[in-house]
């Protein structure tokens, strides 16, 4: 993995509640932000006009480290995947499964047996056509990854191609949301790839980067920590109709290229976006946000409008979070204000504290059993229930990094809480390529072993039992190797309930269940900005889409 040394500065304006430090290394970026400098060998060179009409130039939120879309949980990994693969369905605003892929579906056998039929004409970037035995290689592939995958797998007595164009699911019980575990928005994504790569080991990165989606993967521009280059693929179908809402609708390139380039602090960013050597901005500072719209070549506004859900993640099979009490004490000890401003800024419009473990405004969020945790343990308070719980002082290894900017000021925050709170700390900071490959490592013998960190995802990952996989007491990787029967049983219920007042209960029942065995601990939910240049039309809404988005001449 490439290493960077992504520290951006540090300051402090916090909330001056228990000794807080909300603001921890994000004020200095303001320091740079208004030097109109480039990077040799980061920045795009100035483009001629025609060539400024085919290739869009945006700047990712953190280096893209793996490619393997049924490899990384990472929103960038995800990302990545949705130009070059493609999906059987897609959700849109309003979080319905839209076929995407598929021309349609029917269902029969009291909901038991479903026929998903894809559409005509759809092609691998190989130039070879996508028929329904490279769908079902690569739903088997996701589904012993992905913890959702999995359960569909488990559910289903047999998934298999009827035709070239028809993909059948036989399962043991009726299975209604199969539109939405295949559109799954989030990680790991139920990417669609040939056969023969899907057959390999699932364990194994693909060897070739080869999906049917709207765009190429160019693998020979590829530079690591720098540049992904991706090129419209002419072959793609989009959809006849409809209109493009976020992963839902039909997919027009307008552009011949995108090329991502990772910059490697704020400030630089903007700069490059306010010269014109970048176009789309990912993820803008928020502190930042008030220059970018006093300026008219630029836009600033948030797209991804349900927000990313800060948490806590434990290692749940080591001392001392493999054991409920001392989680508890982190869940009561945290206060949610405290995170909101050091990621969401300064302006209170992108801060959402008050959080539980599905977030709000998604159709399970609710506030159940959130009294008992919204006036914090002071530190004296933390301290002993720490001494309560049984720890001891032994060495507690949280990893933070350096080069991701809401996610590092997050990892500040929680280390200087625990510090407050008696824990014997060992801070590592690492770049974020180096840090998600050792979130997978079980072995507490091996160097780099973990406890705990702070995580920011989208909402839309983590918004309801169906997708939330962080939140499975099934010892995935995602929840940290979380195990408890009772939310599963709990979470079946939910799959099989049909009216809203009963899957209402459950979900509060899940959250009341969760607040009890602490998987994780929610840290609050935060807007972010993203900024691009004023000629771009078309931006979508949700995570970066990069069809519909057009230069204006």
């Amino acid at each position: 993995m490439t290493s960077k040394g992504g520290q951006t500065g540090s300051g402090k304006t916090g909330s001056g509640k228990r000794g807080g430090s909300a603001g921890i290394g994000r004020r200095a970026l303001l320091q740079t932000a208004a030097a109109s400098v480039a990077v040799p060998g980061l920045a795009a060179p100035a483009l001629a006009a025609d060539e400024r009409q085919r290739v869009l130039n945006f700047m990712p939120q953190v280096d893209l480290a793996t490619l393997d879309p049924h490899f990384s949980t990472t929103n960038v990994t995800r990302n990545h995947g949705g130009l070059v693969y493609d999906q059987l369905y897609g959700l849109d605003s309003a979080f319905r499964a839209q076929p995407q892929m598929a021309e349609g579906h029917t269902v029969d056998d009291g909901g038991k047996r479903w026929r998903v039929r894809l559409r005509d004409g759809l092609k691998f970037h190989d130039g070879e056509p996508v028929l329904a035995r490279d769908c079902v290689a690569s739903l088997k592939r996701w589904g012993k990854r992905d913890v959702l995958g999995i359960e569909l797998m488990r559910l289903a007595d047999e998934i298999s191609a009827a035709d070239d164009r028809t993909i059948e699911f036989r399962f043991k019980q009726p299975f209604p949301k199969l539109p939405e575990a295949i559109g799954k928005p989030g990680a790991f994504m139920p990417a669609i790839m040939p056969e023969r790569l899907a057959s390999l080991d699932a364990f194994k990165h693909v060897p070739e980067i080869i999906g049917s989606g709207p765009f190429r993967y160019v693998a020979a521009e590829r530079m690591q920590g720098v540049r992904n280059v991706y090129a419209k693929f002419d072959g793609y179908v989009p959809r006849p109709n409809g209109t493009p809402d976020r992963a839902a609708g039909p997919k027009i390139v307008h552009f011949d290229r995108v090329v991502w380039t990772t910059m490697p602090d704020q400030g630089i960013a903007l700069a490059a976006l306010q010269k014109g050597e970048q176009d789309w901005w990912e993820f803008a500072s928020q502190d930042l946000l008030p220059l970018i719209q006093k300026d008219r070549a630029l836009r600033g506004e948030v797209l991804e409008t349900e927000g990313n859900y800060i948490m806590v993640r434990f290692n749940h099979i080591h001392p001392p979070f493999d054991r409920p009490e001392m989680r508890r004490v982190i869940l009561r000890a945290l206060d949610q204000e405290d995170f909101c401003a050091a990621v969401g800024g300064a302006d209170a419009a992108l801060r959402r504290p008050g959080v539980g473990y599905y977030p709000k405004g998604m159709p399970d969020g609710t506030d159940a059993g959130l009294d008992a945790i919204r006036k914090p343990l002071s530190d004296a308070q933390a301290r002993q229930a720490l001494k309560d719980a049984g720890y001891n002082g032994e060495k507690i290894v949280q990893f933070s990094p350096a080069d991701y900017p809401n996610v590092r000021v997050a990892n500040e925050v929680l280390a200087d809480l625990l510090k407050r709170i008696g824990v014997n700390l060992d801070y590592v900071s690492t770049d974020w390529g180096t840090m998600t490959q050792k979130m997978i490592k079980k072995d507490l013998a091996l160097a780099g072993a973990w406890n705990i960190h702070m995580l920011n995802v989208p909402c839309l990952s983590v918004a309801s039992p169906l997708v939330n996989s962080r939140l499975r007491g099934s010892g995935s990787d995602e929840s940290g190797w979380f195990t408890n029967a009772n939310y599963e049983e709990l979470r079946r219920q939910w799959m099989l309930a049909e009216e809203p007042g009963e899957r209402r209960r459950l979900a509060e029942a899940l959250q009341r269940e969760c607040l009890d065995s602490v998987p994780l601990v929610p840290g609050g939910v935060t807007l972010q900005p993203a900024a691009w240049r004023a000629d771009l039309e078309g931006v979508l809404g949700g995570v970066p889409k990069f069809w519909n988005v057009r230069r204006r001449s």
